[in-house]
């Protein structure tokens, strides 16, 4: 099995482990952060771009699928800000590649993994036109002005999600009230 790592950083020659990116991780101490194939969609974006991310699971309710994949014919929906989208165009990012060898599933469901030790990349790979990676992994990219009406519906739906860097989205326009729990 491969596991990825997405960075805006070209030409990592060694991965050294630090500190969690946050406590949602629920991970103490040093590690290397990696991601399976099956999830690695949900990072092919600039690090700080905010985003909802979700799929119809198996016992996903019709409904809820038809409501918020809206007839999509993608297996997965990246939502993002319309305000990111110069950004994703513009940007490049690099995938660099990983033997799992030495790493250990942390979320089966997110697709984390984790090294407690430095980390050798066996490959690099530059990704100059994200929209059209994001395709080829049968995702469909939805462009919103604001993210915070679909992260609660996504929530409190039957769908698979993964919700990503919404401290950076823009304030929602009812204010953080609204929304539970705060980002």
């Amino acid at each position: 099995m491969r596991l990825y790592h997405i960075s805006d950083r070209p030409g990592i020659r060694r991965f050294e482990p630090r500190l969690a990116p946050s406590k949602s991780a629920k991970q103490q101490g040093l590690m290397v952060w990696a991601i399976d194939y099956e999830h690695l969609h949900n990072y092919l974006l600039p690090r700080d771009c905010p985003r909802v991310t979700f799929f119809a699971k198996e016992d996903s309710d019709p409904k809820d699928v038809e409501r918020l994949m809206a007839g999509s014919s993608a297996e997965h929906v990246v939502a993002v800000e319309a305000r990111w989208l110069p950004e994703i165009r513009k940007q490049c990012i690099f995938q660099y590649e990983f033997d799992s060898q030495d790493f250990t599933c942390v979320d089966e469901i997110a697709g984390y993994w984790i090294s407690r030790e430095p980390v050798v990349p066996i490959a690099e790979t530059k990704i100059d036109d994200v929209p059209a990676a994001l395709l080829e992994h049968d995702v469909e990219l939805r462009i919103m002005c604001s993210l915070w009406k679909l992260r609660e519906a996504v929530i409190h739906s039957t769908l698979g999600f993964s919700i990503i860097r919404m401290h950076k989205a823009q304030p929602p326009p009812e204010g953080y009230e609204a929304y539970h729990p705060l980002p």
